[in-house]
């Protein structure tokens, strides 16, 4: 039987695709847009061309494909296969992503959340190597999490566990997509640090950026305040200061609830590194239980944007020897 498995990482901008061999070697890769913007069935035509692609350049057929897993964002149910909602793609709701593709290339295909397909790549062949108690959390345009508590990932009853980003730590403060307000993620993000960094330049704070932007506060970006920070430019450095202790405190309630061993920061703000890690440790030790923080390692991801291709067939690979094996008990 066949060993190789496809991962795909489906993101509101980008495609990204792999095979791997057994190995969790890269046997070919695949980045392609989106273009969610034409609807559901323009995507899933987009992910089956590039799995169609990689298949040829490879010399690879269908048959020689294990299994296959995906990451897609929102909300979903992976046992059913079915894609329930996601924020970032018009018209995506209720999608049955398995059936689809099953039906089209008969491989076994199984679907999770990004976030938590990223946290098994990390776990197996990034930051995560050797640990059974894992936090992971992306930093991007929102705030994502996944958690393994045991050895195990955590799921909850309608897959929707460790909703890190949603927990609120203001009462009144910036409403969010969820219907609440004051939600971490809404500080503790890409585009919560760049709301913050305005509501201090419409207080009168001065800083090089706005010689950059020419007034344009649109045009400010997470990268362009970690620069400014270098340049030593004063309300730059006091917004991540102030972003890193929003998310100390919020992962101190995290140390304290589920005493991992290591807590990941993954996405693209993560490349902000100790300028932000430092003040979170900081914060965490001052903060959450003594011993579970002692217990705790906070460091950056290792993967990159590979995390989700890999985790993704990392986590098909689990899914299908679960199912064999069930298979087998039932038949003896």
């Amino acid at each position: 039987m066949s060993q190789n498995t496809i991962g795909i990482d489906l993101g509101g901008t980008n495609i990204k695709a792999a095979i791997f061999d057994e190995k969790y070697k890269t046997v070919v890769e695949k980045n392609v847009q989106t273009e969610a913007i034409h609807g559901p069935a323009h995507v899933l035509n987009r992910i089956k061309e590039t799995i169609i692609e990689m298949l040829k350049i490879s010399n690879l057929s269908q048959s020689d494909i294990k299994c296959m897993g995906m990451g897609i964002p929102g909300l979903l149910n992976p046992d059913e296969g079915l894609s329930i909602f996601s924020p970032n793609f018009p018209g995506w709701e209720n999608i049955h992503v398995v059936n689809e593709m099953e039906r089209y290339f008969g491989i076994p295909t199984f679907i999770d959340n990004d976030v938590r397909v990223n946290l098994y790549g990390e776990w197996r062949f990034g930051s995560g190597i050797g640990f059974d108690n894992v936090v992971l959390i992306t930093l991007g345009t929102g705030l994502g999490s996944g958690i393994i508590s045991g050895g195990n990932v955590l799921y909850g009853k309608t897959s929707s566990a460790g909703e890190i980003g949603h927990m609120n730590m203001y009462r009144q403060g910036r409403p969010c997509k969820c219907g609440s307000s004051g939600c971490l993620g809404r500080y503790v993000s890409a585009v919560g640090m760049v709301n913050t960094f305005i509501e201090r330049l419409n207080d009168g704070h001065q800083s090089i950026i706005q010689e950059w932007i020419q007034e344009d506060q649109s045009q400010i970006t997470a990268k362009m305040i970690s620069d400014a920070y270098d340049l030593g430019d004063r309300t730059a450095m006091d917004v991540m200061q102030e972003t890193g202790r929003i998310l100390g405190f919020g992962l101190s309630n995290v140390i304290n609830l589920y005493n991992p061993e290591v807590i990941i920061v993954g996405g693209g703000m993560s490349a902000a590194g100790d300028r932000l890690l430092n003040v979170v440790r900081e914060t965490t030790a001052k903060h959450a239980l003594k011993l579970s923080n002692e217990a705790c390692k906070i460091q950056e991801a290792q993967l990159g944007g590979k995390a989700g291709m890999i985790g993704a067939a990392v986590y098909a690979n689990e899914r299908i020897t679960k199912k064999l094996s069930n298979r087998i008990e039932i038949e003896t």
